[in-house]
Formats: structure tokens, sequence, C-alpha cells
């Protein structure tokens, strides 16, 4: 009864922001770059900041995690409104992944190389997972599929956090997708939601496999991972600036240039990286195989068929 009293409190907030929004023409205008043709409200991933008050409320001692992102995902919502330096943004980055850090321990646990090995990888993730932000549906559908895993594992296999951690991103997902996960879509999550969901979900994962030892759960987010870093090395053998928006991941290969519906790309993505979780979860194999066995095959398609797709797009 709880979680359905939040879920439509998130509801009504969401129908505030869109009145908010409209006001104040808080609008995403398409542009070359964009997957889209029409003005849509953004910044309606200001869900999951909600969902993060929600969380401190009844567990109040995450609270510096929780402080984090909400530093994160604040000053991405004024990056959404007016476009801030990458300094800027850097900044307040490692404020926040430090707060999480402090929070795990990580400094205590680890040398100083590995520490500063872990802000580049971390930060490099929350931004890639902000790069994968481009189409309907998609960050919305694949977090939740990434969150639901976890919760599988904290109820069956090793609890590493109370069950609210994880159900109130993930009604946070279910309400932001009943608004995104259309055709036509009534917002978009902005940099406020990406890189918000995005710091939640590398904390969990991070937190599981301090806990666990269990290298292999990072494969959570394997299909992203495959799709950023082989764009970016594409990106770079073009000699072209990585930081620029562009239109050269392989989703927006096959929703812009290939003309396949968001939706379905959006749910191929989820569904892939559903089954390498199930592989990560059931597959008796050390990280190495699973590692293998997992983001292999991706790398094969990604490389034999994304120059195929893209002349077959222009021609």
């Amino acid at each position: 009864m709880l979680y359905l009293l939040y879920i439509f409190l998130m509801f009504v907030i969401m129908l505030l922001y869109f009145k908010i929004a409209d006001h104040y023409n808080i609008i995403d205008q398409p542009n070359e770059r964009s997957s889209h043709v029409e003005i849509t409200i953004r910044g309606g991933g200001i869900i999951f900041l909600f969902a993060a008050f929600c969380s401190f409320f009844l567990q109040p001692e995450y609270w510096m995690p929780i402080l984090g992102m909400l530093i994160i995902g604040i000053i991405s919502f004024v990056d959404d409104r007016i476009t801030l330096s990458n300094r800027i943004r850097v900044i307040f980055h490692l404020i926040a992944v430090t707060l999480m850090f402090l929070f795990l321990n990580v400094f205590n646990l680890f040398p100083w190389y590995i520490c500063f090995g872990l802000f580049i990888l971390v930060i490099g993730i929350i931004n890639a997972y902000n790069f994968m932000d481009g189409i309907n549906g998609i960050t919305g559908l694949y977090s939740l599929v990434i969150l639901g895993g976890l919760q599988y594992v904290n109820y069956q296999i090793s609890p590493f956090i109370e069950p609210d951690l994880i159900w109130f991103p993930i009604a946070a997902c279910l309400v932001f997708l009943f608004f995104n996960f259309r055709k036509k879509a009534k917002c978009f999550a902005g940099d406020v939601g990406s890189i918000s969901i995005a710091f939640w979900i590398i904390y969990l994962i991070l937190k599981l496999i301090i806990q666990t030892g269990n290298y292999a759960y990072i494969l959570f987010l394997a299909v992203y991972g495959v799709d950023a870093v082989l764009t970016i090395i594409h990106r770079l053998m073009l000699k072209q600036n990585i930081f620029k928006a562009h239109r050269l991941h392989f989703y927006q290969i096959l929703a812009n240039d290939l003309k396949i519906p968001h939706l379905f790309v959006a749910v191929l993505y989820a569904v892939l990286q559903l089954m390498i979780i199930a592989s990560v979860i059931w597959v008796p194999l050390n990280v190495a195989f699973l590692f293998l066995l997992t983001t292999g095959p991706l790398v094969l398609l990604y490389v034999l068929l994304k120059k195929k797709l893209m002349i077959n797009a222009i021609s």
C-alpha cells in the first residue's frame, strides 16, 4: 500500500512538472543530431530525484549517496536549462562520486591508484549512460531491467541493500515510462534523468561487487557498455570530437538511419541486457568466461553489422 501511495505521488509530481515545464518553456528542440522531430517537454527524469527524496525518508542512513545523487541530478537539471562548461559539470560529478565512495569505504578498501581509476570509470559510465539516452523508452526500459536484476539478486542470492533503495527507482522508471514509452513521448528524461538513474544504478552495482567480490555484476551494464565504448573507438578512428553530440551509436543507426521504430530498438536493448543478466545469475562460469560469453557476440555484431547497416541506410 505504501508503494502504491508513492507511485500515485510520482504521477502527481510528473503532471505538476509538465505544467511548470510548459510555463517556463523547458522543452527539447529537435536539431540535426536529434532522434525526434517534434518539440517535447524535457527533464521528465526529475522523477528520479523525487524517488531519491522518498528513499531518504525511509532509509535516512543512506543520506550520503542520496545526497550525491541529488547533487549530480540538480546540476544536470541546470545543464538541461543552460548549457554549463565541462569543467563545472566535472567538479559536481567528482563531489557526487566522492560521497558515493566515502559511503562505500572505497578509499580504505583500495590503494590510491585503484581509487583514481574508479573515479574515471564511474564518471565515464555515468556520461556514457547519458549519451545512450537518445530514443523513446530506452533509458527507462534498460534501467528497469537492470534494477529488476539487482532486486532479484538482493532477494534470492546475496542481500546487499534495503529493498526500498531498489523499489523506489523501479517505481520511478515505471512512472517515467508511462509518459516516455510512446511513439510520441510526452516527455524526455533529459540529463537530470539519465545521469541521476545512472548514478543510482552504479552505486547499487558497486556496492554489490564490493560486498560479494563478484566482478561479473559489472556485466549488468554490458549492452550499453559495448555500444558506448565501440562507438567512441569508431569516432576516434574518424578523428571526431568524442565530446560533441552525434548519431553514430548503434541504436541511433537502427532508429534514425534504418527507421526502425524507437520502441522496438528500446525493447531490443532491454531484452539483450536481460539475457546477459540471466547469464550472470544462473550460468556457473568465472568472470572471464562470462565476459567472453556475453560481450563477445555483442562486439562481433557491432563490428560486422554497423558498417553494412550504415551503407544500406545511405543507399
